[in-house]
């Protein structure tokens, strides 16, 4: 009937719209690190969190308006950090880095003495050594 299909198509839209706001997940990343006193660069696979987050934003100002604005972004909930060894270090250096790596993802507010939340330039830092 045609009041069936009307729900099902409203369930459609309605769970398209939710993916689309929370796509926060993991995603694989070639990170390239390098130590200033080694010869050479290393590639690591890691993972982070990559997505759009549900984000608000108003037209009124003042402490009114900031009722309103709404600024999440995807951070992970569980990091951990592990060890490699950079290759064509000097003997007695330390080849050991630590790098970042995300387990779980989430749409949180924005934390400014932990995360990078403004957006910058749209330049490309995958640049490699």
């Amino acid at each position: 009937s045609e009041k069936s299909q009307s729900c099902i198509t409203c369930c459609c839209l309605w769970f398209l719209h939710i993916s689309c706001i929370s796509s926060c997940m993991l995603k694989n990343y070639t990170l390239w690190i390098e130590r200033h006193d080694c010869a050479q660069c290393v590639a690591i696979n890691t993972t982070i969190c990559s997505g759009y987050c549900y984000t608000q934003d108003t037209n009124l100002k003042g402490r009114f308006g900031r009722n309103f604005l709404i600024q999440r972004c995807c951070v992970p909930l569980s990091l951990v950090y592990q060890a490699t060894c950079v290759p064509g270090c000097p003997q007695g250096g330390n080849p050991q880095l630590y790098y970042p790596v995300a387990h779980r993802c989430s749409c949180r507010r924005c934390d400014t003495r932990t995360h990078r939340c403004v957006r910058t330039s749209p330049v490309s830092y995958d640049h490699y050594c």
